[in-house]
């Protein structure tokens, strides 16, 4: 049966076809409208724009993503695994090898060290070779030979170093922070140290600057490298940066060593200073030629004077075990950088690298059972 079409041209229900949906009823509530003829299926209902497939992958993988780059970004080290390049900071169970004219990554200041100064390079006496790879090899910062240089020379240039933070007082309240001083101390501080050189591989916690704030990485400083001293005899200060110094952080295995290794290193050598027993009056120390003098504790060698020979010119290192540190300016300073460097719990814990990519692993470095560097804590070996 055909049906006219309407006089108005315009169209007087909904459009046939899978858009129009169901029929309504009539309004005077008579039975439903009979489906179309042609025996043709019940249009299927349009899925929702979040059920379509692409879509959903599309908005699963801009959810992981997210996830990954908030991961990625909220890690402390910001997704490095070790020396990072510029940086001052070493992944756990990592000691960074600085030579002793090394400047090295995140320098507190220019160097202050004396170029007319050196020290002969010596090997620390005693028998350490059954020692555990993770022990510690001390030396009392009183011991003879320990340190050397030149008489009436000093290492250091204290009154530049001064200078250096007086025109940087952000970097002066950094380097009072890890010393824990105030600012306004830290000119005094400088003047109550010893120039000395190192006549053994140390290992000590150095110190950068970056980003307005203190970092801390383990370090192995060279024989020969600048430093100045407590009255105890422990590095506190490395001229070569403005860095200052810190007892080293136990470890509970042999670490692995970055960076440069210099003729000669072993790790076997390498020592950590312990503080002595009682203040030191003046430190006997060696000179290249093989002379020996004392320098007065404090003074940057105007008061020098000659010394007979020690009985031992060797210091002799021990192997004790891992304590906490014993004098009120060994305990480890904050810093900037969460903790990636030698954290471990058989030990202190300090907070931040160093280190550049660049800067490779010696070939086949010796991971021996000797440790070195810092005051009371353990050393782990290098």
């Amino acid at each position: 049966m055909s049906v006219d079409p309407p006089s108005s041209g315009r169209p007087t229900g909904p459009p046939s076809g899978p858009l129009s949906g169901p029929s309504q009823p009539p309004s005077g509530g008579g039975p439903p409208s009979e489906p179309p003829s042609g025996g043709g299926k019940e249009p299927e209902p349009r899925r929702p724009w979040w059920g379509s497939v692409p879509r959903v992958a599309i908005i699963a993988t801009a959810v992981v993503a997210a996830v990954v780059l908030a991961v990625v970004l909220s890690r402390p080290d910001n997704g490095g695994t070790g020396a990072t390049d510029g940086g001052t900071s070493t992944s756990s169970g990592e000691v960074f090898l600085q030579p002793a004219a090394d400047t090295g990554p995140d320098e507190f200041t220019e160097s202050t060290a004396q170029e007319d100064s050196s020290a002969s390079p010596v090997t620390p006496s005693g028998d350490t070779e059954s020692a555990p790879q993770n022990a510690v090899r001390g030396v009392n910062g009183d011991a003879p030979g320990l340190y050397g240089g030149t008489r009436n020379v000093a290492s250091c240039d204290v009154e530049k170093q001064i200078k250096y933070f007086e025109d940087a007082p952000d970097k002066e309240r950094a380097f009072a922070s890890v010393v824990r001083i105030q600012p306004s101390e830290v000119p005094a501080y400088l003047r109550s140290l010893t120039p000395v050189q190192l006549r053994m591989d140390t290992r000590v916690t150095n110190h950068g600057y970056k980003n307005g704030a203190p970092t801390s990485y383990q370090a192995v400083l060279q024989a020969g490298t600048a430093v100045l001293v407590d009255d105890r005899g422990v590095p506190r200060v490395r001229c070569a940066c403005g860095n200052p110094l810190s007892p080293p952080v136990a470890q509970q295995s042999a670490p692995k060593t970055t960076g440069n290794a210099w003729p000669g290193y072993k790790s076997s050598n390498v020592v950590m200073v312990t503080p002595a027993p009682q203040p030191v009056d003046a430190f006997v120390m060696c000179e290249p030629d093989g002379e020996w003098f004392k320098r007065e504790a404090g003074d940057t060698g105007n008061k020098d004077h000659k010394t007979k020979k020690p009985d031992k010119s060797s210091p002799s290192a021990s192997v004790t075990t891992p304590t906490a540190p014993s004098d009120s300016t060994s305990s480890q300073p904050p810093t900037s950088e969460p903790p990636t460097s030698d954290t471990d719990t058989s030990g202190p814990t300090t907070d931040e690298p160093p280190s550049s990519d660049t800067q490779q692993p010696p070939p086949d470095s010796d991971t021996g059972s000797d440790t070195g560097g810092g005051t009371t804590e353990q050393a782990p070996a290098s």
